[in-house]
């Protein structure tokens, strides 16, 4: 994979998109797991990082037999800066098994637009706090966009309820807030050029394992193996595609594209769950969801559209100050690859 270097950043907006596609294909495999293996939101997110870190480690021990003068070794990537691997480990436990928590006790829909509205608000407070990364008039304009397409989604779905909404969505505010941590952390060690993002994946995926199995060995480790080949099919999808895949992706794309803007092209989550509800589901959009689905399509084309229009200007004028501090400036870092 191409490093974040030089990664251009439409790429990175690319690759962002694609995680985020993935990642919503992730609460449905967790409801289905729900339901034909008896596990818990603990347990099924145990598995799914056991399972993504298996492959992550081994697509490390590749890229470190073809490249073995200049990939990074995981011990230094974590000796490089062992904070970052710990909190993002712990971020990305806290994100996922609360997602997977308010997918079971309010539903599919409202879990994901909940944790996917809240995030992109954390993120740019955060953003503008930590990093001093400012929203001019257009990032604001597509970060209400995508908020106020989310809010119409929630209010406008009517068939994802679940046994305890309200304990539901206090689930996915504590997963957004496990998010934007993980997607600020992500923006602030690219800048720093804290070890690779890549190698730091594996890691936090490392550590999430650990902090997950004392809980899931209290809430049940094992499912109801009465469908095991469904469950080890779903179990095996759940940590390639929306977690090895889409984290390697989503972190690498983060050293491309602000934070904000990452936080607003992940709201294509939703979009994927929406389909999924319609095509596995059934689930019927009205006039309301289709709004909000327009409404976030806008928020996510018109934010990636003038996050490359900023860059192009930033260039051509050669001033670190004439984008008026809406495209701020990144450090260049060296190839790890």
């Amino acid at each position: 994979m191409q490093s974040s270097s030089t990664l251009p950043v439409r790429r990175g907006v690319l690759y962002v998109a694609i995680a985020a596609t993935a990642w919503g294909t992730g609460g449905a495999v967790a409801a289905e797991l729900y339901n034909v293996g008896g596990m818990g939101p603990i347990s099924a997110s145990f598995w799914r990082f056991l399972t993504g870190f298996g492959l992550l480690l081994a697509a490390h021990l590749v890229r470190r037999s073809w490249r073995s003068e200049t990939a990074l070794s995981l011990r230094g990537s974590f000796a490089a800066n062992p904070q970052r691997a710990l909190i993002t480990g712990f971020g990305l436990a806290v994100y996922q098994t609360a997602y997977f928590a308010s997918v079971q006790q309010s539903g599919l829909t409202v879990a994901t637009v909940v944790t996917l509205g809240s995030g992109p608000v954390l993120v740019t407070v955060g953003a503008r706090l930590t990093l001093g990364e400012r929203t001019g008039v257009a990032g604001t304009a597509a970060v209400a966009s995508g908020v106020g397409g989310l809010v119409l989604l929630m209010g406008g779905a009517d068939a994802s309820t679940g046994p305890a909404p309200l304990m539901g969505i206090g689930y996915a505010l504590l997963s957004a807030a496990g998010y934007a941590g993980v997607t600020l952390l992500g923006r602030f060690s690219g800048r720093k050029n804290a070890g690779g993002a890549f190698e730091s994946t594996v890691t936090g995926f490392a550590v999430g394992t650990v902090c997950l199995l004392p809980m899931a060995l209290l809430e049940g480790l094992l499912p109801d193996m009465e469908r095991s080949a469904w469950i080890l099919a779903l179990v095996l999808y759940l940590g390639a595609a929306p977690t090895a895949l889409a984290y390697t992706l989503f972190f690498a794309g983060l050293g491309a594209v602000r934070a904000t803007t990452a936080s607003v092209v992940a709201l294509v989550e939703p979009l994927t769950a929406a389909v999924i509800g319609i095509l596995v589901f059934d689930e019927r959009l009205n006039a309301i969801v289709l709004t909000g689905t327009a409404l976030l399509l806008f928020a996510v084309l018109f934010l990636a559209a003038d996050e490359g229009v900023g860059r192009a200007v930033s260039r051509r004028t050669c001033d670190p100050g004439a984008d008026h501090g809406q495209h701020q400036p990144r450090p260049a870092m060296p190839r790890k690859d």
